[in-house]
């Protein structure tokens, strides 16, 4: 199997190479630019590809590149540098993109790399950017000849995407040739796939009759060249010159609006009774838009704070940029005072269909009615058991199943009421764009109203079996006409209604299980039964913390006979077995893992005499031929996000073991993209929410990329059934877990950290400066890691043995908080991001403090790794953990701790949050300190304000770890690095 992945060079286009993981991973050449030893000539065939060759620069080592995560090949990236590699491609022009991107995958024979979904994604944003035309036709110069193209206008919340694309770009993507600006790249790429996607949403031509020949008036080729053969050869200078002047001050007009004061229009639907619509003029703040002056109040001399001294100025100028979007507001400028007018209700539908997107797009404020841009029309289903029983008792104690027979009915709804076969026709007949149905307006569609029509004379009635129907709920109808409202009762209304777990009676705690089950798990365990007896999967998706392997031990023990297989991270294993022996000493478990792992005739008596086989994800992919040939009546995955990559060879593998059900232990199902969602969800119903393609199209696109609420609606129907969702922050859930409060410890340099922060700002800078493209971004990362290390320690840096007392701000007051803690008779987690700063801290925190410091890194053996957590968990002698965050950052359960330290930040949020989590669990008694180590007025200071401004983006941007700050611009970076007045004490 083939990874392939994708590239965009500046003026050349796409470029597509791939990986055969087959192939050799070393090279015995030694020349500047190498060929690639595993990249392959037998790529996929795509539309207008032109095969050659490129230098790309990406991470190796001398013995060979470093295989990408979708290979599911490992590799140790200790001394890996960017090298140039030769590898051979496919060029597809950029005119061409769009179409090879569109291109399926062909799952058999090959998978996308991250820098070709990446790509993927960019093309879904920009097809749907020409969906909103949220963009203009411009004149070009392309080769020394005038062309006809279509450029993005970025305005508002396209603005934030397009930040958020530039900063999520992968590496690879821009790895032609030296690297290409991160600006640029992204910059050019989006407007050659927006110009494709806007010449295949608009009409074949915008003139009416022929094309204009070469000796037509250049605007008239131009017009029409907007939808054909984009050159325009032979055109007058001058008139190039006028009309570029011309569409350059339309593309400034529509960003005009962009001060930080914006003039707004508000849409009011008629009172009843009436037909009259008015459209209220605002000035509105552009950053808080709850700053909202109607003019009606501006001209009886109201303000708010900000305005511009003249903000009656202000109004008149923003209407009057508005005419040239919405020319009937020339009505209103007639007025002295302009501040509401009327519409009829064909001049209101024109706003709402044609003025209100365009003037968004330049940068204006509108406000619409609650129900305008949503589907009018659509289905309801309405479904009744053939034998109803009592949907509150035990899900186990039901007679429900997927085969059986249940009565449906589907009916057409608009708005909010259902409509008859004879009133759509009416309205069909009427053909009104608008029109108040039951008191409520509506849009009315005609590719809906066709639909519906169509609908009409297919069957709407009658038996179906409930498995069939659950399908047919999930596909949630078509995209002309969605289904809206499912009215189900019974077994099926609770798995439909998405809160099952609340509607079935809680199970009680089975007998062999050790201790008893909250009631919150109890809930849980039904809701796993339930789906478990109908053969469907599930996501446990319960906060950290929350007892989700109790639970699922718990499940184990209800299935009298089942063989499961449960699959998990290798750090995890002794936790399951241990737990296992605790919860369920009943269950016979046998572990599948390591060099000495059972084979053949062994393996299969070792699995015959199993309830519980243990193994990783990894040996699940070693030994999936193996695993293949048991009959697993259940497989579990636990931290299930290991399979959120659908493309891997891990997450295939997984996935291709077949069972009668499916778990999925996940306290993050979604952590980046709804893509993640969609993997994982495969695995637990194969085919339920139908191929990627058709999901990433019908749900990830319209959420991801416009927050498209019925697409957000319909997504939760589908796959709110399969997902029990708990936080334990909330009371309602878990009332007896104690208190987390979280603070920020603000240190300060030492004179001696000052001086090295000081010197490896001025060295790095000047690196910095005069590199580009991807070393540009390693020397970045570089400099970071440099400025980190001095905060934390002088020694860390120099890495010369020095010694460590007096001479670190950091240091000194963990020093004071260990001796407090220890004082106290408590114990402590402290995390740091680099190991080896670790091995330096740990004897030095021993000898400060008297007792024993814990160290757990990568390094150690897994028996190692067990012996240390149990120490700390069973010892009464107050002590110190000492952990690296990548090697202990999730999985392990260290309630005996009551305060944690981040010594240095990983600046990702959800990180930090996770290795907290080893703490703030069931099981912890006593209310944790968690303490974030900050050294003032350096970058460690700035980045954490940044996160704080954005904190609405830091699961997006900032949980990509610290790459998004390497594509800040060179003034930024030297604002990030400098070092503040006032740091050093």
């Amino acid at each position: 199997m083939l990874v392939v992945h994708g590239g965009w060079v500046p003026g050349s286009g796409l470029i597509v190479w791939a990986e055969d993981p087959g192939l050799p991973l070393t090279t015995s050449s030694r020349a500047r630019s190498r060929p690639h030893p595993f990249a392959t000539a037998d790529l996929p065939d795509l539309p207008g590809a032109v095969a050659g060759s490129v230098q790309l620069m990406l991470p190796g080592t001398g013995r060979g590149p470093l295989p990408s995560p979708e290979t599911g090949l490992e590799s140790s990236a200790r001394g890996a540098k960017l090298g140039a590699w030769t590898v051979p491609v496919l060029t597809v022009p950029g005119d061409r993109a769009l179409e090879a991107l569109a291109e399926p995958d062909l799952t058999d024979q090959w998978v996308a790399g991250s820098s070709l979904r990446y790509l993927r994604l960019l093309a879904g944003y920009a097809c749907d950017l020409a969906r909103r035309g949220r963009m203009l036709p411009q004149l070009v110069i392309e080769g020394g000849v005038p062309a006809a193209r279509w450029r993005p206008v970025l305005t508002g919340g396209d603005t934030a995407s397009f930040r958020d694309f530039a900063a999520g770009m992968p590496p690879a993507v821009r790895a032609a040739g030296e690297g290409q600006p991160l600006g640029r790249t992204v910059r050019d790429a989006l407007e050659w796939l927006l110009d494709s996607a806007a010449r295949a949403v608009l009409p074949d031509r915008l003139m009416v009759g022929q094309r204009p020949g070469p000796k037509a008036a250049l605007p008239d080729r131009w017009l029409s060249a907007l939808t054909g053969d984009p050159a325009l050869p032979g055109a007058p200078e001058g008139d190039v010159r006028d009309l570029r002047r011309a569409l350059d001050d339309w593309m400034r007009a529509a960003n005009e609006a962009h001060g930080p004061i914006r003039v707004s229009f508000r849409l009011i639907e008629p009172a009843p009774e009436t037909d009259e619509w008015a459209m209220e003029f605002a000035l509105q703040s552009a950053e808080d838009p709850a700053l909202y002056l109607p003019a009606e109040d501006l001209w009886a001399g109201a303000r708010f704070p900000g305005l511009p001294q003249r903000p009656d100025e202000t109004l008149l100028a923003g209407l009057g940029r508005a005419v040239r979007l919405f020319p009937l507001l020339h009505v209103a400028l007639l007025e002295q005072r302009p501040a509401v007018m009327t519409l009829s209700t064909a001049e209101a539908y024109e706003f709402l269909r044609q003025a209100a997107p365009l003037l968004q797009a330049a940068g204006f404020g509108v406000q619409l009615p609650a129900w305008a841009g949503r589907k009018a029309v659509g289905l309801k289903m309405t479904t009744r058991t053939k034998s109803k029983g009592s949907s509150g008792r035990a899900a186990a104690d039901s007679g429900f199943g997927l085969e059986q027979l249940v009565d449906f009915r589907l009916d057409l709804v608009i708005g909010d009421s259902l409509v008859s076969a004879e009133e759509l026709a009416e309205l069909a007949r009427l053909k009104v764009p608008m029109v108040r149905v039951r008191g409520q307006w509506v849009e009315l569609d005609d590719r809906q109203l066709k639909a519906a029509l169509k609908a009409v004379g297919q069957r709407r009635e009658g038996e179906i079996t409930a498995g069939e129907l659950l399908q047919r709920v999930v596909e949630g109808g078509d995209e002309d006409l969605p289904l809206v409202e499912v009215d189900a009762d019974g077994d099926l209304g609770d798995l439909l209604s998405g809160q099952a777990a609340e509607r079935l009676s809680p199970m009680p705690t089975p007998a062999g299980f050790q201790g008893a089950l909250r009631p919150y798990q109890e809930r849980g365990l039904s809701w796993l039964t339930f789906l478990g007896r109908l053969g469907l999967g599930g996501i446990l998706a319960d906060d950290m913390g929350l007892g989700k392997t109790a639970q699922t031990l718990s499940l184990l023990l209800t299935d009298e006979g089942a063989k499961t297989l449960l699959i998990c991270p290798m750090s995890l294993v002794s936790n399951w077995f241990k737990e296992a022996a605790r919860f369920a000493p009943g269950l016979r478990v046998y572990v599948h893992h390591g060099g000495t792992r059972l084979r053949g005739e062994e393996f299969d008596e070792a699995v015959a005499g199993a309830d519980l086989v243990i193994t990783t994800y990894g040996t699940a992919l070693r030994d999936l031929a193996t695993l293949r040939e048991v009959t697993w009546s259940r497989v579990v995955c636990d931290e299930a996000q290991a399979i959120k990559n659908s493309g891997t060879r891990q997450s295939q593998a997984v996935r291709a073991i077949p069972a009668r059900t499916r778990v999925a232990l996940t306290g993050t199902p979604v952590e980046n993209h709804l893509a993640e969602l969609w993997s994982i969800m495969d695995f637990c119903n194969p085919g339920l929410l139908g191929p990627a393609k058709r999901f990433r199209r019908r749900f990830q696109e319209p959420i991801e990329s416009r927050q498209d609420e019925d697409a957000t609606a319909a997504l939760k129907r589908a796959t709110g059934p399969f997902v029990l969702r708990r936080l334990k922050t909330d009371k309602t859930i878990i009332s007896d877990l104690p208190e987390k409060n979280e603070m920020k410890v603000w240190c300060s340099l030492t004179p001696e950290q000052a001086t090295l922060y000081q010197a490896v700002v001025e060295d790095m800078m000047a690196e910095i400066e005069s590199s580009e493209g991807i070393q540009r971004r390693g020397n970045v990362l570089a400099a970071m890691m440099k400025l980190k290390q001095v905060c934390n320690h002088p020694a860390h840096l120099l890495k010369d043995g020095s010694r460590l007392p007096g001479r670190s701000g950091k240091l000194a007051r963990l020093e004071e908080l260990a001796d407090e803690i220890i004082e106290d008779g408590d114990k402590a987690l402290i995390f740091t991001q680099y190991a080896e700063w670790g091995t330096l801290l740990q004897p030095y925190l021993a000898a400060h403090t008297d007792r024993p410091v814990l160290w757990l890194h990568g390094g150690l053996s897994k028996a190692r790794r067990d012996e240390l957590v149990e120490r700390f968990q069973t010892s009464a002698e107050p002590m110190l953990f000492l952990l690296s965050l990548k090697a202990a950052g999730t999985g392990l359960n260290l309630t005996a701790a009551n305060h944690v330290v981040h010594f240095d930040r990983w600046w990702n949020p959800a990180v930090e949050d996770q290795a907290t989590d080893r703490a703030f669990r069931i099981g912890q008694s006593r209310d944790v300190q968690v303490r974030k180590f900050i050294c003032t007025g350096t970058l460690e200071e700035k980045i954490d304000a940044m996160i704080e401004r954005k904190k609405a983006l830091a699961s997006s941007v900032v949980g990509t770890g610290e790459e998004w700050i390497t594509d800040l611009s060179t003034d930024q970076l030297r604002e990030l690095f400098a070092l503040d007045p006032g740091a050093v004490r």
